[in-house]
């Protein structure tokens, strides 16, 4: 749920819009984009435009992926069983292998040209999306949501160096203003269309139909992406870190495995932690051991050793951990508790989220221009004010339990939406208050992964903990989790770099 975008010069190949939160569209320029030399000024006016739908389609496609299994977990656990583990690893799967993969895809586009990676990453993102439709198991489900994130992973980089390589300078900017609103609309109706879809059940497909939409979808896309995108060469001299994505992505399913198998998710016991979670704690635990040691020797790694000794970017990076993981988790126990316990269909579901995003879109456009004059005080007051949220929520919930009403859970929502609205994009422009040009490119593509990285966590953990105890308990450790982050937005810098850094 984006806010509305600013308007640097020019775009970070890694850069990428959430589901769960607002951080800007844009950020940094990476040095390929800086040397690009393909700027194509002689492009009739019309083709631009079609190329910037192209984009625009290819984006909104993966942010409806991304939200929508908020609404449908519930309505495909009772179809096809999984109990826990299934909703926990529907929405972290696919943040996982999007965030793992994010910046070495960037990185394969530089490489090998942003067309050619387009078009594969879109047609392979189709043909996950069928898989996802037709799978006729929890398991095979989970590995095509995990096939959807690493395709998205291909797509989401190139869509900005193919417009920064197509559109003018002069002009580029009425190009970006676009992404704001189409993203915030996606973000919105991304769960309301398929909570709809679930509620409408065509012809007896019950949940199937929200992944199956997107073969007409994408189709429609690809085939235009392929008789509009320009060719490219790529650049053979640029490196990608193979070694060091895989043991990311090794420690990650290790963490995450361990922690839903621990927890009761993966058993129909009621969980239990035996040999089989540690071992998988401990594997992932070493494969990060192992990830930290390759990005200090690496000679390309994929998040510059400068960076983490950046007192601010260090303390931006873990501060983004842990808010995105505690909205992550928060998003998933409302629509769980709406659902399950309220007895909610999933159409219901999504309008009842409204609220929230309402409160998102107004604290935004409020805010916009705002973190110059205050810098990280904006940062604080949007956490005390999400943190005032999550309270809230929790007493109304406590309080009232199945009597909850929808009016009593509009205003805790609303705040809780202008909370996320008046922090997120500010940490993530604060984070880089204070990097090196050179050091642009890494530092987007790092935080952007982190952010889906930290949205498979708390999908994870903060679940674990509601189908543990209770939606109250969940809510006091999201919470906690919130709490924690306002020492660590006290280390950030105190203002964002000027414009003309960006």
């Amino acid at each position: 749920m984006p806010d509305p975008p600013r308007l640097p010069s020019t775009p970070s190949s890694g850069s990428r819009l959430t589901p769960t939160g607002p951080p800007p569209i844009f950020s940094c320029v990476t040095q390929t984009l800086h040397n690009a030399n393909t700027k194509r000024d002689d492009l009739p006016a019309r083709t631009r435009w079609a190329i910037l739908a192209v984009i625009l389609a290819a984006d909104i496609l993966d942010l409806l992926d991304a939200t929508i299994t908020n609404i449908a977990a519930p309505t495909i656990t009772a179809d096809l069983g999984g109990g826990p583990a299934l909703v926990q690893w529907l929405g972290a799967a696919y943040a996982l292998a999007l965030g793992v993969l994010l910046v070495p895809g960037g990185r394969l586009g530089d490489r090998y040209g942003r067309r050619k990676l387009f078009l594969i990453g879109l047609a392979g993102f189709i043909a996950a999306s069928l898989a996802c439709g037709l799978a006729p198991t929890p398991a095979t489900l989970v590995a095509a949501r995990l096939l959807q994130g690493a395709f998205g992973a291909l797509v989401i980089p190139q869509g900005f160096g193919i417009l920064g390589a197509t559109w003018p300078r002069d002009q580029i900017g009425r190009a970006f203003a676009l992404f704001g609103p189409a993203m915030g609309l996606s973000a919105v109706g991304g769960p309301v269309l398929a909570g709809f879809l679930i509620d409408a059940d065509i012809a007896g497909l019950g949940w199937r139909p929200m992944f199956l939409i997107n073969l007409l979808l994408g189709g429609a896309a690809l085939l235009a992406a392929a008789r509009l995108l320009p060719r490219d060469t790529g650049d053979s001299a640029v490196s990608v870190d193979v070694p060091g994505s895989a043991l990311l992505a090794g420690a990650m399913l290790g963490v995450l495995g361990g922690l839903i198998d621990g927890s009761g998710g993966g058993t129909s016991s009621g969980g239990a932690w035996t040999a089989r979670p540690l071992t998988l704690l401990l594997l992932g635990l070493v494969a990060f051991a192992a990830f930290c040691h390759r990005q200090r020797t690496a000679a390309h790694p994929l998040i510059e050793p400068s960076l983490l000794r950046n007192r601010g970017f260090a303390a931006g990076l873990a501060l983004g951990v842990a808010a995105f993981a505690a909205t992550s988790g928060l998003l998933y126990v409302i629509s769980l508790f709406l659902q399950r316990d309220l007895g909610r269909t999933p159409a219901d579901t999504a309008l009842g989220l409204i609220p929230l995003t309402l409160g998102i879109v107004i604290a935004s456009i409020a805010c916009h221009g705002l973190l110059h004059t205050y810098g990280r005080r904006l940062a604080v007051t949007g956490l005390l004010i999400l943190l005032a949220g999550c309270v809230w929520l929790t007493l109304v919930i406590h309080n009232s339990g199945t009597h909850t009403t929808s009016w009593s859970l509009t205003p805790p929502l609303v705040i809780l939406g202008v909370g996320m609205g008046t922090c997120f994009g500010t940490i993530y422009d604060l984070t880089i208050g204070d990097i090196a040009p050179s050091e642009a490119g890494s530092a987007s593509g790092s935080l952007n992964a982190v952010q889906q990285l930290a949205n498979a966590l708390g999908a994870a953990a903060v679940t674990t903990v509601y189908f543990h105890s209770d939606g109250t308990m969940s809510l006091l450790v999201v919470a906690a989790g919130l709490a924690t982050c306002l020492p660590l937005a006290a280390l950030l810098p105190s203002k964002p770099q000027e414009e003309g850094l960006h």
